[in-house]
């Protein structure tokens, strides 16, 4: 973003975060950069527990994008050696550790996906274990001894589990320290992430400043909550929102989120403007504008971002004739079976199941429990018709559609495998 006054650059740069330590440090760096030339190092580290980036890791890459924009030098770490370890962030007990191959393959799609919002041809994509792998054990030795277990006890988690009694492996001791060493193997002039790695963060400093580097800034994001409105975005709680994921997928879900999440989801994962987003909070406050307008709205602005705009509009016209027109979804996945393999039971004839069988045998539930759950709350419908009991006998038919909530569908493909 070239001819901007360092003013307007730092102030671009503060815009939507949470804290930076320090500012000062910050301005001095931005112009030093200037001076000499020297686009800064902004450092963003993402290990690849899960193969899924959803809607809350843009948070902190929307902000990376900004710096490509000012010309610095984005370096985005893939830490497939620490995701073999898992970060203890947030966590009240030891994580389970992750084989290299599970690691690898979660790894696979992160380039694909941060395309979609990072120049990846302007971007620097490291593993950590590029350096890890080869470190010696005496290299180890000597990073473990830059730090005690006071100062990690310092730390909200650990200091919770300590006095809890809940065991803390020395393996998560060390996860900030390896955090922490990312920054000097890139001579990280600025890291930036969520709130909840402020500590590792501040690791990292601590780190640079008894290796003789200078000291990183730091700039934290907020956290996003997920489609439930309480918790952080995960893909463990089920409350969140995949960037790979089919556009109506991206769209019904931003439709599910609770009203007070919209307007914090318009401004943390969208290019609103501050006068069009005081415009929608004044048109809800005075009651110009639904709430189902405002999150069709935003469902179509997230799905053309990382979709398109032709994927957005079928999006948006296929939710609505489902909601308002009650038709059925023009792409229902279709689920084969064969009802000649289908014994017999007690006085039924051959491909009669119960609708909790043909549940959990189509996927839409996970167990007989969960489809008792579904049935029991109102949400299954077969042919459109709601069922309400849970021992209904279906004969498999060719063409039945079995709904479950509101947007998830199978239709059943019947082979009989007595005529093949």
């Amino acid at each position: 973003m070239p001819g901007i006054s360092l003013k307007e650059e730092l102030e671009f740069i503060k815009s939507g975060t949470v804290e930076i330590i320090s500012e000062d440090e910050l301005l001095k760096k931005l112009e030093e950069s200037r001076a000499h030339n020297r686009p800064l190092n902004i450092k963003y580290g993402a290990d690849p527990s899960a193969p899924d980036i959803h809607l809350g890791h843009t948070v902190p890459l929307r902000k990376l994008k900004a710096f490509q924009g000012l010309g610095h030098n984005v370096i985005f770490i893939i830490g497939d050696f620490t995701a073999m370890i898992g970060d203890p962030s947030g966590k009240h007990q030891t994580r389970k550790r992750l084989t290299r191959e599970e690691v690898n393959e979660n790894a696979r799609t992160y380039k694909e996906q941060i395309q979609k919002i990072l120049d990846v041809d302007k971007l620097t994509i490291l593993f950590n274990s590029s350096w890890f792998d080869k470190m010696s054990f005496n290299s180890s030795i000597d990073l473990a001894s830059r730090y005690t277990v006071s100062r990690m006890l310092e730390r909200d988690d650990f200091s919770k589990r300590f006095k809890n009694e809940q065991p803390i492996s020395i393996l998560e001791f060390m996860y900030p320290l390896i955090q922490g060493y990312d920054s000097i193997m890139v001579k990280a002039d600025v890291e930036l992430g969520g709130t909840d790695q402020k500590f590792n963060f501040l690791v990292g400093r601590d780190l640079q400043r008894s290796m003789g580097q200078a000291e990183q800034v730091i700039i934290t994001m907020p956290i996003l909550e997920g489609t439930d409105g309480v918790h952080k975005m995960s893909k463990s709680l089920g409350n969140y929102i995949g960037l790979n994921e089919p556009p109506k997928e991206i769209f019904g879900k931003v439709m599910s989120i609770p009203d007070g999440l919209m307007l914090r989801y318009y401004e943390l994962l969208t290019d609103i403007s501050k006068e069009e987003l005081k415009d929608v909070q004044d048109g809800l406050e005075e009651n110009r504008l639904h709430p189902r307008e405002v999150k069709a709205d935003l469902g179509a602005r997230l799905v053309g971002m990382y979709h398109g705009k032709p994927a957005s509009q079928i999006a948006r016209e296929e939710f609505d004739e489902i909601f308002k027109e009650g038709k059925l979804p023009r792409d229902i996945p279709v689920f084969e079976i064969c009802v000649g393999t289908l014994p017999a039971r007690g006085h039924d004839k051959k491909g009669i199941r119960t609708i909790v069988e043909l549940l959990t045998l189509t996927g839409l539930a996970k167990s007989n429990s969960q489809a008792m759950r579904l049935i029991d709350q109102g949400g299954v419908k077969i042919g459109g018709e709601r069922v309400t009991d849970r021992a209904l006998r279906v004969e498999i038919k060719d063409g039945i559609v079995i709904q479950v909530g509101k947007r998830n569908f199978v239709r059943l493909r019947c082979q009989d495998s007595e005529k093949d």
